[in-house]
């Protein structure tokens, strides 16, 4: 999931374009109270009838069982739009879909895409009911958008092809990765390819202030023939297209079980050199054709069965500490998590916004073209 540039993953017509929700009670609610209980925002959702969901593939982060579970729980049905799409496609389809019935309720962007779309009023203020155990420095104080879950950049390997899977990103200089090396999408547009190049450039010198080394690395990679083009997905893993995937942890840890069923051994690392890590956000479109479902969805979304839900799925819920002090935290799903060595910073809004530019301007010029 980045601006004039970045994306990163994450959903219905009439033709008001003020959005079919927008002038229900329920466009207005900025938190639970609003509608009186939870009995009271359940049974305006269940009016409704329908979510409608975008950019969120079933095999990311749990997101599969996350659908599932939501609407069997509630009844409600759950419409799903381009489940490959970026965040800069989800951006598209509010404005473009505005008015519409199939227009996307809730969104799952890059922060930084988040906080673009806070600026260009695409975005519904509502603090969930657990909104007290997310960070301050994670959320929006008016709640425009509020980060969901994370990880750490990684690099997942076909050890049934390749002989040494690398543990660094300087490895990936090694003439035994040629054509091997790929990214999760285009770091102009895509959060996880992006997060690939910071995480490049702390490992070359670079910083949260310089994303710079980063691209320069590339070239490097790209110079000594060990770049693929192909942007990863979990079809191209498990053909053999890249078998050395740049993705966040909980994306290549997650197929380590299906492609072990297929015969392939898939290992995972985080880069001792590069450690960056990285949160998406949670949102709900100012235009939701559905607003009481939209917020029914947030709400279970930071409940301790959907943050847990995540976890299983290999990523950090952005509530897991205050979980883990509770004890309510999934304990083996907990342990199941991806080594870590040392503590990872993660940039500001500046800072990203900076970073992406620098990517925006240099990217396609100097790798893709």
């Amino acid at each position: 999931m980045v601006a004039a540039g970045l994306a990163l993953t994450a959903c219905g017509s009439s033709d008001s374009g003020s959005g079919g929700g927008s002038d229900s009670d329920a466009a207005s609610a900025t938190s639970l109270d609003d509608f009186g209980d939870m009995d009271a925002l359940v049974a305006a959702a269940q009016a409704e009838g329908t979510l409608n969901v975008i950019a969120l593939p079933r095999d990311w982060a749990n997101y599969g069982t996350m659908l599932d579970e939501f609407s069997e729980l509630y009844g409600i049905e759950i419409n799903s739009a381009t489940p490959d799409g970026s965040s800069q496609d989800e951006l598209n389809a509010v404005t473009s879909q505005r008015g519409q019935e199939r227009a996307p309720d809730v969104l799952d962007l890059g922060t930084a895409f988040a906080q673009q779309a806070a600026a260009q009023d695409l975005l519904a203020p509502y603090q969930v009911a657990t909104w007290d155990e997310i960070p301050e420095d994670q959320k929006d104080p008016d709640g425009l958008w509020y980060n969901d879950y994370g990880g750490y950049i990684s690099i997942g390997c076909n050890a049934t092809v390749i002989e040494v899977c690398p543990t660094t990103m300087e490895d990936l200089l090694d003439p035994q990765y040629a054509g091997q090396v790929a990214l999760n999408g285009n770091p102009t547009q895509a959060a996880a390819a992006f997060g690939g190049v910071w995480a490049a450039s702390l490992a070359n010198g670079g910083s949260l202030d310089d994303i710079g080394p980063g691209i320069d690395f590339f070239v490097d990679v790209k110079d000594a023939g060990n770049f693929n083009p192909v942007e990863i997905t979990p079809a191209t893993i498990q053909s053999g297209e890249t078998p050395l995937a740049i993705d966040w942890d909980y994306l290549n840890s997650g197929l380590t079980d299906t492609l072990s069923e297929q015969g392939v051994e898939w290992q995972v690392n985080v880069p001792t050199d590069g450690l960056f890590g990285g949160y998406y956000s949670q949102a709900i479109s100012a235009f939701a054709p559905h607003p009481a479902a939209a917020r029914l969805w947030q709400e279970y979304l930071y409940s301790d069965a959907g943050q847990n839900t995540w976890l299983e799925g290999g990523a950090r819920p952005v509530r897991l500490p205050s979980m883990q002090e509770d004890g309510t935290a999934d304990a083996d799903a907990l342990a199941a998590l991806p080594a870590v060595e040392g503590t990872a910073e993660f940039p500001t809004e500046a800072q990203q916004t900076a970073a992406q530019q620098v990517v925006a301007g240099r990217w396609n010029q100097e790798i893709s073209g």
